[in-house]
């Protein structure tokens, strides 16, 4: 399973950069792949690839705002999540992705 998303908060200091390491540290528990970008107060961070966007079996935006460049995800299946249930759930972010994906 690879997964690819974005974090991203008002402020763009803690919880963007809280939220990526939860859904990272999730991913990681599961055994899945993954690539999650930041866009913090100093933009855009580890940046999604084409290649990682289209080879993705799940794209996961944890944002509440919004975000730079989201066109690169026209035409593409995205679950969208609240930034701050990701860095208190995060397994409840990817539950919520599988079952949106039909992989639940």
């Amino acid at each position: 399973m690879f997964v690819v998303g974005i974090t991203a908060c008002p402020t763009g200091i803690a919880h963007t950069y809280m939220a990526q390491e939860s859904l990272e540290a999730e991913c990681r528990r599961r055994g899945y792949e993954y690539h999650i970008e930041t866009q913090g107060s100093i933009g855009i961070e580890n940046e999604l690839s084409e290649e990682d966007i289209d080879r993705a079996d799940m794209i996961i935006l944890a944002v509440s705002i919004q975000i730079e460049e989201e066109e690169r995800f026209e035409g593409k299946n995205v679950y969208y999540g609240n930034v701050d249930e990701a860095i208190s759930y995060p397994e409840r972010i990817l539950d919520k992705a599988l079952e949106h994906y039909g992989l639940k």
